[in-house]
């Protein structure tokens, strides 16, 4: 009986992320949140929750792995660029313009399943290697958030064209796209620093202070950007089988595996910096190659995180996923380290299923249904859940973040200069100056 509960619960967590991952720009942390929201009156009616909380853990679980999979979908096929800029996106979005964007979603997704794979296989040895991991940078967190921070901004490359005037012309143009990375990043500290000291938040959803900053840097600007856009998307071929080898599969997954593990382990970098951290490491240019390795980092990031929390005698939280889950379960012992292990594999395979079969329904939604109209729902829905969880403060932080986000839309600039809204506040933190401007910024 336990084992069809379990198997519930990771089939129920895979379907709801499939809704809401299906969705462009709503990220399934907002989704847990309102799961550990309404936990106590889920327990209130169905009392076996309360006696075995790792069948909701079994369900979060669900909901992440299915998350990092099926994201893949709108993330393809509902953000295409526009054709002056078509060349100059991810090859996901090249693959939708060139009627390819199924193989694109397909080749992503068994990125999905490498990670998955590369969990099974640190399976063993997470539990010493973390452990001696944790020893080694424990005390070094500080300045390798610092150099992180400092690559991101020496690596982002000028997107200006070959345009014929003066070298200061050239000059300004080449700068145009890295001054508003920079800006970015530096705003976007800003307004880290002010929610870290000085939360909008109630105290009982303090767990979503930084909701409303996410969705207006990085959703609200993304939704904006589809609803503007005149693109129209061509008419898609399905096709039965993908063109990848072995030899393509191995190094994205060493590479995905890489950079998300990177990401995994080390508080605030994402899987998207961990990604370009790992691509730069291991000079990836072949596009299939460099779709599955998304894939994978995806979902080693965001599972391998929320994982670490499970790993016995370790004691590590991270990641939203993992601390909300925190709030009401705490894993004990060597059991829900192997449910946890068990629920990922699981949920990994159905997700994979799943996302096949959205992405041929969602092919037939674009063909019958502007994608700007599909953004214009989900910014209304995207506003809403912002007033409904942290009301009209919150509003004003999204609508701030909001304008902040779309810097790197106008000017073509990296959207991952954003995260200095943690980067910047925390890394200052641990290298003990963040009580000092805090206080130089009359926030203490």
């Amino acid at each position: 009986m336990e084992i069809l509960i379990y198997l519930a619960m990771i089939a129920s967590g895979t379907l709801v992320s499939c809704i809401f991952a299906s969705l462009p720009a709503v990220h399934i942390y907002n989704v847990a949140s309102v799961v550990v929201i309404f936990f106590g009156y889920i327990t209130a009616k169905f009392p076996f929750f309360i006696h075995n909380p790792m069948y909701l853990m079994s369900f979060m679980i669900a909901l992440v792995v299915g998350y990092s999979i099926i994201n893949t979908v709108p993330s393809i096929f509902l953000g295409a660029p526009d054709e002056a800029s078509a060349w100059m996106v991810f090859p996901g979005q090249k693959y939708l313009m060139m009627r390819r964007g199924f193989d694109a979603a397909v080749i992503s997704a068994i990125g999905g399943l490498g990670g998955a794979l590369f969990l099974l296989l640190m399976f063993p040895l997470a539990p010493k290697f973390i452990s001696i991991l944790q020893k080694v940078f424990r005390a070094h967190m500080g300045w390798v958030l610092s150099l992180i921070i400092a690559y991101m901004v020496m690596s982002e490359f000028p997107k200006g064209g070959d345009i014929i005037g003066s070298s200061w012309a050239r000059f300004f143009d080449a700068w145009k796209s890295l001054s508003a990375g920079i800006l970015a990043l530096i705003l976007s500290g800003f307004m880290g620093m002010i929610l870290v000291y000085k939360p909008i938040v109630p105290v009982n959803m303090s767990f979503q202070n930084l909701l409303p900053a996410f969705v207006g840097l990085f959703a609200i600007p993304w939704v904006i950007q589809n609803i503007t856009s005149n693109t129209i998307i061509p008419k898609q071929n399905i096709s039965d089988s993908v063109d990848i080898d072995a030899d393509q599969i191995t190094r994205a997954i060493g590479a995905g595996s890489l950079g998300g593990g990177f990401a995994a382990v080390f508080p605030l970098v994402t899987g998207g910096i961990g990604g370009l951290l790992a691509g730069h490491a291991t000079a990836q240019r072949d596009e299939k190659v460099f779709m599955i390795s998304q894939g994978v980092s995806k979902f080693v990031y965001y599972v391998g995180a929320f994982f670490l929390f499970f790993i016995p005698a370790t004691n590590i939280t991270r990641g939203g996923m993992a601390w909300m889950l925190s709030t009401v379960y705490i894993p004990k012992g060597q059991y829900p380290y192997y449910i946890a292990m068990a629920s990922v594999l699981i949920s990994a395979g159905l997700a994979f299923l799943l996302m096949i079969q959205i992405s041929k329904l969602t092919i037939k939604l674009i063909e019958k249904v502007l994608y700007q109209h599909i953004s214009i729902v989900t910014l209304i829905f995207l506003i809403l859940l912002i007033y409904f969880i942290t009301g009209l403060p919150g509003l004003l932080v999204g609508f701030a973040a909001t304008g902040i986000g779309l810097i790197p839309v106008v000017f073509n600039s990296r959207r991952s200069n954003l995260m200095g809204v943690l980067l910047i506040p925390i890394t200052l933190n641990m290298l003990g100056y963040g009580p000092i401007v805090a206080k130089w910024m009359g926030l203490v």
